[in-house]
């Protein structure tokens, strides 16, 4: 009978003891972000269209820096990229809900969103630049105290207007993409657009829809990064990917076709 309680025992030890193991497997299954795409077999990216990050080309192929990256990167992971379009303004809400899994969309780094998100390393270079209708008399921000004054909304170049001195004296308005910031200064509908200098290049000048706008003065400079889920894990390995990419050339020789600069 002795014999009997011990072996009970034992076989209720060795249960307990599986039991623990595989619901710690599955809480550490469940912490990981990389295991939770990887489950499903795919990692959803969040952007917007933007040249020459992520955009439709002409002949109608979805393309640009950021895309072509993401599609090397993602190959690398073993996932399949999808590409889900998102309003700028949300972004944060849609990553944390799991409506996408990262923002890779010529994401500017701050302090703020550092502590919201986690983000690789800079990448690419970039600046916010002012840009008006060709003829327009220009002598620095404080000619746009009192005129009207545009960005995407929630972007860098909202946080860039806000925080000089003069052009927080504008009216601003605020738009749900840099392409129609754009085309409110050649509709002359506003006096003026704060943008990210690697659209405006490669948006404006000879050859393009908007030769009558250029490029007046440079603001901020900054750079770029891809945002995950804060404390995930993918980031890491991104990055990692990231310095393999730039140490055998590929991310050079991307930088050389879009026209950028990387950080």
């Amino acid at each position: 009978m002795i014999k009997n309680n011990i072996k009970k025992k034992l076989i209720l030890l060795l249960v307990l003891t599986v039991v623990i193991s595989l619901c710690a497997c599955g809480k550490k299954s469940q912490d990981s972000d990389l295991a939770y795409v990887k489950s499903n077999g795919k990692l959803i990216i969040g952007y917007t269209d933007y040249a020459p990050m992520n955009y439709t080309d002409e002949e109608g192929n979805f393309t640009g820096f950021d895309t072509e990256l993401a599609r090397i990167v993602c190959d690398k992971l073993g996932l399949e990229p999808e590409f889900v379009e998102i309003n700028w303004d949300t972004k944060e809400v849609e990553l944390n809900a799991k409506s996408i899994d990262c923002i890779w969309n010529g994401l500017t780094i701050d302090e703020k969103r550092k502590r919201e998100m986690e983000i690789t390393k800079p990448y690419v270079k970039n600046a916010q630049v002012v840009i008006v209708k060709k003829g327009t008399a220009y002598d620095g921000t404080a000619s746009l105290i009192d005129k009207t004054v545009t960005a995407e909304q929630g972007s860098a170049g909202e946080d860039a207007i806000k925080d000089d001195e003069n052009l927080s004296k504008a009216d601003f308005v605020p738009k749900t993409l840099q392409t129609e910031a754009l085309m409110e200064v050649k509709a002359n509908t506003v006096d003026a657009a704060v943008l990210d200098l690697t659209l405006a290049k490669t948006m404006t000048g000879p050859g393009t829809s908007y030769e009558d706008v250029e490029i007046v003065d440079h603001l901020a400079e900054e750079d770029y990064g891809i945002a995950f889920r804060k404390g995930s894990d993918i980031c890491a390995k991104v990055n990692e990917i990231l310095d393999d990419l730039v140490k055998d050339g590929t991310m050079a020789e991307l930088a050389d076709k879009y026209g950028l600069e990387l950080s």
